[in-house]
C-alpha cells in the first residue's frame, strides 16, 4: 500500500520579514506543516521567475514568495518589483500551462508569525487536493524520447 502524498513546497522568502515571522512562529511554538523548505533571500524584489520554474523542475509541488507588506521594504521598493514581476510572470504561467494555483504570493510581516503558520497550512492543505506536480517530469520524458529519434 503507498503512503498518502505529502507535498513539498518551496517558500522564497525576504530575509527582513517573512522569514523573521517565520522564525517567529518557530519560537512561539506555532504548528504548521513540516513540508516548507525556505529559501531565504535579502528581498522578494531579488527572486526571479527563473527561481519559480527551477522550484518546480527540481521536483516541488507548490512555490510561496512572500516578503514584507508593500511600503514597508527594508529595500525601500523591492516588494513593489516583486508585484510586478508576479503580475508579468502570471501570463507566462498561463502560456506555460502551469496552474496559477501551485504558486502563492503574499505579504508576511515580522510580527505576523501566526499569518505565516496559517498559510504554510492551507498551502500545504491546498497542494494535497491538487496532487503531485509532475508537468515537468512529464515535458521531461517527452523531451528524452524525442531526442532519441
Amino acid at each position: 500500500m503507498s503512503e498518502p502524498f505529502e507535498p513539498k513546497i518551496v517558500a522564497f522568502v525576504c530575509t527582513y520579514c517573512t522569514y523573521a515571522g517565520a522564525d517567529l512562529a518557530g519560537t512561539s511554538r506555532l504548528k504548521y506543516a513540516p513540508n516548507v523548505r525556505i529559501v531565504r533571500l535579502p528581498c522578494t524584489g531579488r527572486i526571479s521567475p527563473m527561481f519559480i520554474l527551477k522550484a518546480l523542475q527540481k521536483g516541488a509541488d507548490s512555490v510561496l514568495v512572500s516578503g514584507c507588506h508593500p511600503g514597508d521594504c527594508h529595500f525601500t521598493s523591492g516588494n513593489y518589483h516583486a508585484r510586478r514581476r508576479w503580475t508579468v510572470f502570471r501570463a507566462l504561467l498561463s502560456f506555460t500551462g502551469i496552474p496559477e494555483e501551485r504558486i502563492r504570493f503574499s505579504w508576511i510581516s515580522a510580527a505576523e508569525g501566526a499569518k505565516f503558520a496559517e498559510l504554510i497550512n492551507e498551502i500545504t492543505d491546498d497542494t494535497r487536493k491538487l496532487g503531485p506536480f509532475t508537468q515537468y517530469q512529464e515535458l521531461q520524458k517527452v523531451i528524452e524520447t524525442q531526442s532519441s529519434y
